[in-house]
């Protein structure tokens, strides 16, 4: 897949989450690409990024802000808009993506790939126990609504006659490092940990009863940017989708002793709470934390409860077969345990936590 003058231009469409940030931080060590990233807020860029600022919901803003964009030759479409229920999230995040497909690609005369992210909800991973380990042939097979899905559906029915691929890329739960996300289960353990430990109490999974010893798996960030750009690149990536994931199973009622180890801390059983609800008040202690130890970011940017109490709640397995991208040729792996110490170090020397 040659481009003229062997320069390749990457567009992420979710420049600013955990997913778009890794794969701008992996395509930064791959030579010849030129990066442009799209968010609500922009960013600062530099020489090899270009940080647009675009309201994706908007077709006028949308025109207005991509109209340049004529020299991309592959699309990361990673954005996401959270909404109260799985009916209504379908319509945002269909208008953010129709918005950027069909402002850019027919402008974009060397486009040769668009990259999907989705996840395990194409399984109905959301609504409860669900077939595992999930192949990528079982998806869409339960009652719609459900974004990721509608957008595959588009996707497959735009490229019609088109000369450029696609691919679906499906991680699980996806580990790494980055603020302000309202999906980021890391944060929520590395939060709840150190408030726990202010507040002299033992570690406590504090999930749903059941959901301590199923088995799970996650997907790092770092693996996922390396595997979408594979996906993106590779012959055997075109117009097919792949679950990502880390290679290894775990059960809490074993990683999560190995946590609280981590931070100096003991465990005690279970004890089942919704950490949106016990930790509302917590804001107070969290600023004196924040002036005991020098700390940087502000409750509302480390909060994510509702969706660690989302993941708490799986008390069924969760986890697919991974083995399809291997067989294709994407072979990498990464410990699960050491990906979540290497996260919480990281977040020590950024001064998240203590």
């Amino acid at each position: 897949m040659e481009q003229h003058n062997n320069k390749k231009v990457a567009l992420i469409a979710g420049a600013q989450g955990v997913i778009g940030r890794n794969l701008i931080d992996y395509l930064l060590t791959q030579p010849n690409w030129e990066i442009i990233g799209l968010s609500r807020r922009g960013g600062a860029g530099n020489a090899n990024v270009k940080h647009i600022a675009v309201d994706l919901l908007s077709r006028e803003n949308s025109e207005q802000q991509l109209k340049q964009l004529t020299t991309v030759t592959h699309i990361f479409y990673a954005a996401y808009q959270d909404r109260g229920s799985w009916a209504e999230l379908v319509p945002p995040n269909m208008t953010m993506l129709r918005n950027v497909i069909e402002v850019v690609a027919p402008i974009a005369p060397n486009l040769q790939h668009i990259s999907l992210m989705q996840g395990y909800k194409v399984y109905g991973a959301h609504l409860g126990p669900f077939k595992t380990p999930a192949r990528e042939t079982d998806a869409g097979r339960f009652m719609p609504p459900e974004f990721n899905m509608e957008q595959q559906r588009f996707l497959e029915a735009y490229q019609q006659g088109k000369s450029w691929s696609w691919s679906a890329i499906r991680p699980s739960v996806v580990g790494g490092f980055a603020l302000g996300n309202p999906m980021n289960l890391a944060m929520v353990i590395a939060v709840y940990a150190a408030i726990s430990k202010e507040l002299g109490l033992p570690l406590r999974f504090p999930g749903k009863p059941g959901a301590y010893d199923k088995l799970m798996e996650m997907t790092d960030a770092g693996l996922l940017a390396k595997a979408t750009v594979w996906a993106a690149e590779s012959d055997a990536g075109t117009n097919e989708a792949f679950n990502i994931n880390n290679g290894d199973l775990f059960r809490w009622s074993d990683l999560w002793p190995r946590i609280a180890r981590y931070f100096d801390m003991e465990t005690e059983a279970p004890l089942p709470m919704q950490l949106d609800v016990v930790m509302v008040d917590k804001e107070t202690l969290w600023n004196t934390m924040m002036e005991k130890y020098g700390l940087q970011y502000s409750y509302a940017e480390v909060s994510s409860w509702k969706f660690g109490d989302f993941v708490f709640s799986w008390d069924y397995d969760f986890f697919a077969d991974g083995s399809k991208a291997r067989r294709a040729g994407f072979r990498e792996f990464v410990d699960t345990e050491a990906m979540f110490l290497e996260i919480f170090e990281n977040f020590k020397k950024m001064k998240v936590i203590p």
